[in-house]
């Protein structure tokens, strides 16, 4: 091994490597495995939690929006983390609804009003409306403090114990 470094906030490890053979370099990443996490959905069934299933919702949403990729990983990183922080094996739906919403809300109203009427099942069009003044109203979330608990989040807002 020629070189170890933390990257992504010390959530993985670069190495940088040689073959001892024919001296040819390389890279390896290596990442904290988490314990699978499973979703209960609104109607009781549980699925494995699927990071890519997140990524993409929050794509479809951010679609044709001034909002980087960089960004959306950035966003998808700090929900899976808070999702893993906060949830020992099961996470209800809710609460990944709620996350993915509070960043979209940072990231891009447009598409935060995107998620929500899937999210939040819009039927009106006055839902819409609803939906558009409340995030008008509200103040802009400094992004600063995107992993600090919000007050009434999904779930009861402590953390499982591991052991």
């Amino acid at each position: 091994m020629i070189d170890s470094r933390s990257s992504k906030e010390g959530a993985t490890i670069r190495r940088r490597r040689e073959c001892l053979a024919c001296t040819h370099r390389f890279t390896t990443y290596e990442e904290i495995e988490h314990e699978l996490l499973t979703v209960i959905k609104r109607d009781g069934r549980r699925e494995p939690f699927s990071r890519d299933k997140l990524v993409t919702g929050i794509q479809r949403a951010c679609q044709k929006r001034p909002v980087s990729a960089e960004a959306i990983a950035d966003a998808v990183e700090r929900i899976v983390e808070g999702l893993a922080a906060e949830y020992e094996r099961e996470v209800p739906a809710q609460a990944v609804g709620e996350r993915v919403m509070r960043e979209l809300r940072a990231l891009d109203p447009v598409a935060y009003i995107r998620f929500a009427s899937i999210y939040r099942q819009f039927e009106e069009i006055t839902d819409f409306v609803e939906e558009a003044t409340r995030l008008a109203s509200l103040p802009r979330p400094d992004k600063r403090q995107m992993e600090l608990p919000v007050a009434g989040e999904a779930g009861d807002g402590k953390r499982k114990d591991r052991t």
